[in-house]
């Protein structure tokens, strides 16, 4: 397995596949998951001739289970140090949730060169959290509520998210898949409890409006309108508002792990936009 040690001693692990001088993208999973969660994408694009890499951010998957650095600053300046030990220029990041607020916060500090594109899916920018500042946010009481069970019970409370409004098989008419609800099960019982607990304060509670605003790259915003996780109305519909040059594409109907249960549609769209 590859890894690459961050300045305080953090082994991220890493999947490269793919010719090296050929164009990468890289993928940021989402919380709790690993790298794993972009297989599908990671076999798609290998097969359109890409370099495809992604990583298991600190304290998920198979890197470091640290008890400290888990947050954004520290997840934006691992994605520094990957990009520096791959040599990565001209990449395209897609980020998926908590992965696409990892985007924001890494694109908007790149070295010259590092970054082409960029995609937020069903990203959590720009922030989560209900405030004054942001009225239509959810309420501290559902992050709360993540910690609560999380401490009390992490297995079960993971089952319940996979097998509920992740993938949005709570819908009437949803077609269920147990091997999806397990590999998402297992890819969150890899990671460490400490780190997990810690992410969701990162995921909710990070204000990325000036990341958005700083980004100069191409950046195509990708959004469930049925996203039970990171509601539309107060994620993409504002994000695309705040870009210098955004693009917006919404999917009527859509759950939050759409480049799952869609993913013939989601790839199709994420070559086009790399391509174009």
């Amino acid at each position: 397995m590859a890894f690459t040690t961050t300045s305080d001693g953090t082994e991220i692990f890493y999947k490269d596949w793919g010719a090296k001088d050929a164009q990468p993208i890289v993928f940021h999973h989402g919380w709790p998951l690993s790298a794993d969660d972009w297989d599908t994408q990671m076999l798609f694009f290998l097969g359109q001739g890409y370099r495809v890499i992604a990583h298991d951010r600190r304290g998920h998957g198979r890197s470091t289970q640290t008890d400290t650095g888990n947050e954004m600053d520290t997840y934006a300046a691992d994605v520094i140090a990957l990009a520096s030990a791959l040599d990565l220029k001209g990449a395209v990041h897609i980020g998926h949730s908590t992965g696409g607020g990892e985007v924001a916060h890494y694109v908007a500090r790149a070295e010259s060169g590092r970054v082409a594109k960029a995609v937020l899916v069903g990203a959590v920018p720009p922030i989560m959290v209900k405030s004054d500042a942001n009225p239509g946010g959810l309420p501290i009481e559902v992050f709360d509520g993540f910690r609560t069970g999380l401490a009390a019970n992490r297995a079960q409370m993971y089952l319940d998210v996979a097998s509920g409004p992740f993938y949005g098989f709570n819908r009437p008419g949803a077609v269920i898949s147990e091997g999806v609800i397990r590999n998402w099960w297992r890819q969150g019982m890899m990671g460490g409890t400490k780190a997990h607990y810690d992410c969701i304060k990162a995921f909710s509670e990070t204000d990325f409006t000036d990341d958005l605003k700083a980004i100069e790259q191409p950046v195509l915003v990708m959004h469930g309108d049925d996203d039970q996780i990171v509601p539309i109305a107060d994620a993409a519909l504002l994000s695309i508002k705040l870009l210098k040059n955004g693009t917006l594409k919404v999917y009527p109907g859509f759950p939050h792990g759409m480049c799952t249960t869609h993913a013939d549609v989601i790839n199709a769209d994420l070559l086009a936009f790399i391509r174009s």
